[in-house]
């Protein structure tokens, strides 16, 4: 139960995330602070009002977006000297994509304690979904819209040996898995939409059989893609060790080559050793 005449918090900045489906998901503390907060700063006022309402707490909002001035942080950092700002994105965690990371930045240089309150996250929350490798993952965010871009995106990421997750709207998924299909190969995927709603949904396949099935069709809510990692690598021949050891010796004694190409390669450093030799002329 939220206090009739809570105490005030202490001055800062509080991160605080919040639901990104179900109004049941706002933790007890995230509810504490925002009832407590001096102001919140919000992207859209209608969002983070219904919210509000849910908890029974009527607050100052404070819209702060991405396209919002240097004056209005100027201002919520100023305020932070003796107020409690809250910072809250429409749904999820503030900062991951969405607007925020300057305010943090500013706060920490004008002296101002920041606080972050953890909760739902639409990307942890699909990787969770999807059954595919949890060890090593990487956010990327939206893709461009424009082809030339998306692809340039991708190819970024396509050798990285991590699931990949990204961000997409329902009217440009098919776009969006099809050029994944086509620089990534046929990878293990996963489309998760709706995450913690009544129609949640996690549809997993290749990404080539996902492409095909949303190439016409256009799901409704925020979506998470989630690609599996590149397979692994065929093991390097002799021929590839002596091109790496070539470039190696360039720069480096015939020990360093040899090592630093056992690590790329995972062939035997001995063997190695005895090749850069023979490379330098020098066995």
């Amino acid at each position: 139960m939220l206090s009739a005449d809570p105490e005030p918090l202490k001055p800062g900045l509080y991160i605080v995330a919040t639901p990104i489906g179900n109004l049941k998901d706002l933790s007890p503390r995230a509810a504490d602070v925002l009832s407590r907060a001096d102001a919140i700063a919000v992207e859209d006022s209608r969002v983070t009002g219904g919210l509000l309402h849910h908890i029974g707490v009527k607050r100052p909002m404070i819209p702060y977006h991405d396209h919002s001035t240097e004056r209005v942080r100027d201002d919520l950092v100023a305020r932070m000297g003796s107020q409690a700002i809250a910072l809250v994105s429409d749904a999820g965690t503030p900062l991951i994509s969405d607007p925020g990371f300057k305010l943090v930045r500013a706060a920490r240089a004008a002296g101002h304690a920041v606080t972050t309150l953890p909760g739902p996250c639409a990307a942890v929350a699909a990787l969770t979904l999807a059954g595919l490798p949890t060890d090593r993952f990487l956010f990327a965010g939206f893709l461009p819209s424009k082809a030339k871009a998306r692809d340039e995106a991708i190819d970024e990421v396509a050798t990285i040996r991590a699931t990949l997750l990204f961000y997409e709207s329902g009217p440009r998924l098919g776009a969006a898995l099809a050029a994944l299909a086509a620089r990534l190969g046929d990878r293990e995927a996963a489309v998760a939409r709706e995450i913690s709603k009544m129609f949640e949904e996690c549809v997993t396949g290749t990404l080539g059989e996902l492409a095909a099935r949303y190439a016409e069709a256009t799901p409704k809510g925020e979506i998470v893609i989630v690609v599996a990692p590149p397979g692994e690598a065929p093991p390097a021949t002799e021929a590839d060790a002596d091109v790496l050891l070539a470039a190696a010796l360039q720069r480096l004694s015939v020990g360093k080559a040899a090592s630093e190409v056992a690590d790329a390669t995972g062939l035997p450093r001995r063997d190695l050793y005895a090749r850069a030799l023979a490379i330098k002329g020098e066995g």
